[in-house]
Formats: structure tokens, C-alpha cells, sequence
């Protein structure tokens, strides 16, 4: 095999057309040697390569005979001083950090420790077993693909609505999608799947991790899998284990298609990415790539070198100190915007990306490089915005350009719904973009990403289904999972034939499902919950790859109903600008009108007095939203939509008869929907000053019309 100098940069197996050059960053190695292997059952290296040159820390070489398909590891040399925070072992395979393609689902075996499994000097020891047969693999690939005319749809934030999905999650049992595709990312992008995403009128699609993962050792001998996949191994090639076909190239064209066909019907499509650890764990975990390339460089480590700092209760944490790290994870950003054409992130833990030292620093480096970059810049930035570190929750506290999951609007909206009280003032709040934790720092109602459930923790069906966490089956003697989920069974711990039961459980989702919806900021829904998918009371489903995380697409009558109505009210948000506004409401008059931009009432149809608001027992409220004149668009023309009246009530005990605001003598209110009723259609009309029934745990949202001569005729008539 001939080998020449070759190039430090880019980093990784990069196919140029006539060759492959190979580099390798590893600032405390002493060699690198490439390994080449015949097939992915191979169990040894075909040959192995000596990379020739060291600059500025990477070790490289090009090799003019090496083409697209070929697959490779790496074998590097070095001190083996767990104390010192060196763990080289030349006799492990490791997997390239810039692999974009894996072609080997790894096997676990004790070869794959760089230490002795069961030597009293635990990872002290060393161990010279040969894990070729089983390391992870790559192969080097050509990125050439037909795009054709695609074209990145571009939603405006505050017009995006986020639909939370598992790749096999959603598509596994749906019987409209190819049994061979289903599973993957070709069924992802198939016609029944986009059929569903424009029915419901979400704008994108948020998948949970699709980088290539690596399932623990204590899951794989309980016989379960790390499902969800936040357990990264390779953070350029998206996972294997969601490609329709038998060819280990296929992953990266079959995911290109999804994205090209989600982009043809207008839809964006988000990443969930893990770059806050690595599937290597803590000091007793597996050497798969980083921690055999260079462990003291990749990873934070405590003062003794031996241990690492752990931020995200998965064993380790990537060092954001060393620039090749932040490189490793711009670079991947990167690859997966211009080569992917990926439209944004969701970073999971990702307080653990701004501790510059211990602290949480929202002006850290990762921050400051991406506000800075052309391209990652431009894309829909989402934090996770805690982690489990000393001051990790930063809810409110991400820089300008980001958005983030809210947290404290999932369970305030919880608490109200649930029924408790002296949370008004709080819901108001939430409800209308959460002003209080964004707008201090100049942010827009975009930056609060509202959910009420989401892949971790019970779904929607099952909040209003069970009080307790149902966790067994995940191994654990149910410890796993939060114990506080602020939710109610309605009566009944889990399935009931009460209809009674059955019929509020089938109100509180809708009351749920439209608060979101209608809600200030970025709604995300999640996967099924639109369906009425239940978890058992199973709510960290993390490892279960079965029919407890797949959707049942056999719709009963009430599944088929939320649904209906789910699409409904999405459909009624898109056409309501004063709903979808880019700035937060300030309660004030617009252009000297009467009106202001929101207004609060009471049950008695009065405008909401400080002591209503700070009533301990209050549980109802009712909101109106200007919508005339309420903003211009990109080339300064009015948007005017509809004023819009929404009450809520969270008692389950009371029916309210609140009286309807009294606004002028020329418009009266009409209902769009009460989720009292589990049909939508054609509601009445009632004017200003007059009470409407509000029933015990539901919502109301009326829309306002003027009266037309007819109606005004037929009024003067009943008045003589």
C-alpha cells in the first residue's frame, strides 16, 4: 500500500477523487497506524499502515490506492498511566472520530476493554487481547449525491411548529409503510409518513439521536437495547441501525433522500445530538475511539487523571477546553448542515457545553463559535438547558440565536391542568411566550420551545392515565425515571372502563394538546401523542425497543377523534397571526384604540385585578388578543388576523358561567371549539355581556365577528 505525506486538515478519510488522505488528531500518541480490513466480518486487518507525518498534533498520510468503500481503523501507540490520564492500547481497533459511515454493529466483549476484566487492579491493569474481530469499523465514502433542487424551507421561527419522533418509533408498526422500510429513514421520508406530518401542519420534524450509537454492556445481557440511542459513538455518520437495506453505504444516501423528500413537502428536519459525552462511560467503560486516540485530550478529567468529571450522569464529559474538541464538534455541526442539509439542533445537556471551567458560562467558547460561524449560525439552534452538574438548569439563560426546551412551561402547564391552584398568574405567563425568562436578554417568544411531554417522561395519554411511574420493565426495580411527573389518573391507576373516567381523560388532552398549540413561542408535540400512544406507565422507555415505544397506528374511536381534532386546532393556529406574532405582548392600546394587545378577564367579564391574579383558590381566566394591525410583514405590509378570546378553566368541579367581555356594539363572539365537546363543528354565537356555560376542565376559544346587516336586522326585530 503506497503511502505519501499527505495533509494535516481536513481531519478524517477524505476521498478527493484520486485518492484517500487520512488524518488523525492525537496529541500525546507516539504512533498511529492505519488498519484496512477486506469486509466488515473480517476478523483481522488486512494490512496495516504506518501514517508517516505528525503536524500540529495530527498524525496523516494520503494514500493514492485507497478508494470510496474501503474499511479502516486505527491501531495508536502511546503511555498506558491511567494515573497520568493515558490510556493507549495498540491492541485495540478504534473507530476514526470524522468516520462517516460505520459499517460494524460493535460486539461486546471483554476484549473491547483496554484493561483486564476482573483483575483486582481494575483499570490499572492493562490487556493485551486483540479486539479486531469486534471494534467498531468505518468506511471510507463518497459524498457525491443528486440533490437536485432542494431547497431548505426556511420556516420562520415564530411560525414553526416541532413534532418529536423516534425513526423506528413512529414507523415500525404503521401499516400504510413498506414493511422493508419500515424502521428507517427511508420510511421517515415516504409518502403515508409525509402524509401524516402536512395532516397534522407541523413545519418540522425533530428526530431523537440518528448519530451513530452504542448500547451498554449491562443493557445488552438484560436483553434490551439504548433505544432513544443518546449514547454516541460516531458523530458524523448517522446510525446503521436505521437503514432499510443489507449495504453499509446506504445509511448516508438513504438519509439524504429522507431529507430531500421531508424538504419537497416543506418540512425542515431537526437533529437531536449528543456531543456533551461519548458510549466510552467512566474509567471502567470500553476503549471504542477517544478514549484509546488520545483519553487525556478528548475528555474532562478530574485532578487525579485517573477519573473523569461527569455532567451528564453518563460517565464522562467531553473536553470543551481543548480547541480539537470544539473543532470535532463544529466540524460535525457543519457536515451535517452542508453535507446532510440538515435544518438545526436540539442539544442534549446542553449546559455541559457552556462550562468553560466548573461554572456554566453562557458566553463560553462553543457559544461564541457558533453565534460567529456563516453557517451554523443561520440554523434553528435548540438547548436542552440543563444538565445534572452544580448550577446546571439555565432555563432563560442561552444567548441570543438560540431557543431553548422550556421546562418550567411543562410543568406549569401541568399544574394548572392537574387542577392546582394559585398558579394563574404563572400560566399567563407561560402561555404567552415566557417574557419573565427570555426578554431581558432581548429574546422573542421563539426562544421558549413549549411542550407538555416529550420522549423522557410519561406521554400525554399516559399523564392523565396514572400517578405513578410503571418503570419495571426497564430492569432497574423501578428506580430509573423522575418520580414527581405532576400528573393525575382521573380515578383509576391506568386502563379503566369507567366512561365517566375515559371521557375527562379524553378532555384534559385536548385541554392539553390546544394550550400548547395556541400557546406563545414554539410548540412541539410529541410522536403519538396525537394518537393517544401510551407507555403502560412506562416514562424512561429509553431502552424499550418494542411495542411499549412503537406507535399503534390501529386507531379506536377516541384515538381517531384526538387526532381529528389535534389537526384541527394546528390548522387554526396557522391561520392566526395575532397567535404567531414575533414579539411578546406588552398589554397596551394599539395606534390609540381601545384594545390592547392582550388583555386578562375574570369570570365576571371584568379585566383581572391584582387580587384576582394572586387569588390562592383561582383556576380560571380568560385572555383576549388583539388581531388587527398587530405587526408588518418582511416587505412592511399590515398583518391583521382575528381577536381572539380563549378561556380556560382547570376546576374539575366547577362549572363557570363566565361572562364574554363586551367590546363594541357592532361584534359579537363566535365559538370555534370547547374541548367539552369532543367534535368540531359549527358553534353559536353569543354576544359581548352575556354568560357562556364554561364547564368543569375544559377551554373555549371564540373568534370575533362583526355583525352583518342580516344579523343586526334580526336583532332590532327581537327588540320591539
Amino acid at each position: 500500500m503506497r503511502v505519501w505525506p499527505g495533509r494535516p486538515y481536513p481531519l478524517g478519510a477524505t476521498w478527493d477523487g484520486r485518492g484517500v488522505n487520512i488524518a488523525l488528531y492525537s496529541e500525546n500518541a507516539t504512533k498511529v497506524e492505519l488498519c484496512l480490513f477486506d469486509s466488515p466480518e473480517a476478523t483481522q486487518e488486512a494490512e496495516r499502515v504506518q501514517l508517516p507525518e505528525q503536524t500540529d498534533l495530527v498524525w496523516h498520510g494520503y494514500f493514492p490506492d485507497l478508494r470510496p468503500g474501503h474499511i479502516y481503523g486505527f491501531r495508536v501507540h502511546g503511555p498506558y498511566k491511567p494515573e497520568e490520564g493515558h490510556r493507549f492500547n495498540a491492541h485495540k481497533v478504534l473507530l476514526d472520530p470524522y468516520a462517516k459511515a460505520v459499517v460494524r454493529q460493535t460486539k461486546w466483549g471483554d476484549e473491547m476493554f483496554g484493561y483486564v476484566i476482573g483483575d483486582h487492579r481494575h483499570d490499572a491493569s492493562f490487556d493485551t487481547r486483540d479486539n479486531a474481530a469486534t471494534a467498531p469499523l468505518a468506511a471510507i465514502v463518497d459524498p457525491a449525491f443528486t440533490w437536485g433542487d432542494d431547497r431548505r424551507p426556511n420556516t420562520p421561527s415564530h411560525k414553526t411548529i416541532i413534532y418529536e419522533l423516534h425513526v423506528k418509533g413512529f414507523s415500525q408498526r404503521h401499516p400504510e409503510i413498506p414493511e422493508a422500510l419500515r424502521g428507517s429513514y427511508a420510511a421517515i421520508g415516504s409518502e403515508p409518513a409525509i402524509r401524516h406530518f402536512r395532516s397534522l401542519g407541523i413545519t418540522a420534524i425533530e428526530l431523537l439521536p440518528v448519530h451513530h450509537h452504542y448500547d451498554e454492556r449491562h443493557l445488552i445481557d438484560l436483553q434490551l437495547t439504548n433505544y432513544w440511542g443518546y449514547n454516541t459513538l460516531a458523530f458524523f455518520a448517522p446510525d446503521i441501525r436505521f437503514k432499510s437495506r443489507e449495504r453499509y453505504g446506504d445509511a448516508i444516501s438513504e438519509f439524504k433522500t429522507m431529507v430531500r423528500n421531508l424538504h419537497a413537502a416543506g418540512l425542515e428536519v431537526i437533529l437531536d445530538v449528543v456531543y456533551n459525552h461519548t458510549a466510552e462511560g467512566n474509567h471502567m467503560g470500553p476503549t471504542l475511539s477517544f478514549r484509546g486516540i488520545d483519553n487525556a485530550a478528548y475528555y474532562r478529567l478530574q485532578p487525579n487523571k485517573r477519573y473523569y468529571t461527569d455532567f451528564t450522569g453518563c460517565g464522562n464529559t467531553l473536553n470543551m477546553l481543548n480547541p480539537r474538541v470544539l473543532q470535532l464538534i463544529m466540524d460535525s455541526l457543519r457536515y451535517w448542515v452542508l453535507d446532510m442539509h440538515v435544518d438545526g439542533f436540539r442539544f442534549d445537556l446542553a449546559s455541559t457545553l457552556a462550562r468553560e471551567l466548573h461554572e456554566v458560562d453562557k458566553l463560553g467558547a462553543f457559544f461564541d463559535i457558533v453565534h460567529q460561524d456563516p453557517v451554523l449560525s443561520q440554523v434553528k439552534l435548540i438547548a436542552e438547558p440543563w444538565d445534572l452538574g452544580e448550577g446546571g438548569y439555565q432555563v432563560g439563560n442561552f444567548p441570543v440565536g438560540w431557543s431553548e426546551w422550556n421546562g418550567k412551561y411543562r410543568d406549569c402547564v401541568r399544574h394548572f391542568w392537574k387542577g392546582d391552584g394559585g398558579i394563574i398568574s404563572e400560566f399567563a405567563t407561560r402561555f404567552c411566550g415566557s417574557s419573565d425568562l427570555y426578554a431581558w436578554s432581548s429574546r422573542k417568544p421563539h426562544a421558549s420551545v413549549n411542550f407538555v411531554t416529550c420522549h423522557d417522561g410519561f406521554t400525554l395519554n399516559d399523564l392523565v392515565s396514572y400517578d405513578y411511574k410503571h418503570n419495571e420493565a426497564n430492569g432497574e426495580g423501578n428506580r430509573d425515571g423522575a418520580n414527581d411527573n405532576i400528573s393525575w389518573n382521573c380515578g383509576a391507576e391506568g386502563p379503566t372502563i369507567d366512561s365517566k373516567i375515559r371521557a375527562l381523560r379524553e378532555r384534559k388532552k385536548r385541554n392539553f394538546i390546544a394550550t400548547l398549540i395556541l400557546s406563545h413561542g414554539i410548540p412541539m408535540l410529541s410522536a403519538g401523542d396525537e394518537i393517544g400512544h401510551t407507555q403502560n406507565g412506562n416514562n424512561n422507555a429509553y431502552c424499550q425497543d418494542n411495542e411499549t415505544s412503537w406507535l399503534n397506528w390501529e386507531l379506536t374511536a377516541d384515538s381517531a377523534a384526538l387526532f381529528d381534532f389535534t389537526c384541527r386546532v394546528v390548522q387554526f393556529l396557522r391561520q392566526q397571526p395575532a397567535l404567531q406574532q414575533r414579539r411578546f405582548f406588552h398589554g397596551r392600546a394599539i395606534h390609540g384604540d381601545h384594545i390592547k394587545d392582550v388583555m386578562w378577564f375574570d369570570p365576571t367579564g371584568h379585566e383581572m385585578s391584582p387580587e384576582a391574579w394572586n387569588t390562592g383558590y383561582a383556576k380560571c381566566l380568560g385572555m383576549l388578543v388583539r388581531g388587527e394591525n398587530i405587526d408588518v410583514d418582511e416587505y412592511g405590509a399590515t398583518i391583521s388576523g382575528d381577536t381572539l378570546l380563549i378561556l380556560f378553566n382547570a376546576d374539575h368541579a366547577l362549572n363557570i358561567e363566565f361572562t364574554l367581555p363586551k367590546i363594541d356594539k357592532k361584534s359579537y363572539w363566535r365559538l370555534v371549539f370547547d374541548t367539552f365537546v369532543p367534535e368540531w363543528g359549527e358553534r353559536k354565537s353569543w354576544d359581548g355581556g352575556k354568560d357562556y356555560p364554561l364547564r368543569a376542565c375544559s377551554l373555549a376559544v371564540f373568534r370575533r365577528q362583526s355583525v352583518d346587516p342580516l344579523r343586526q336586522g334580526k336583532r332590532l326585530k327581537r327588540k320591539r
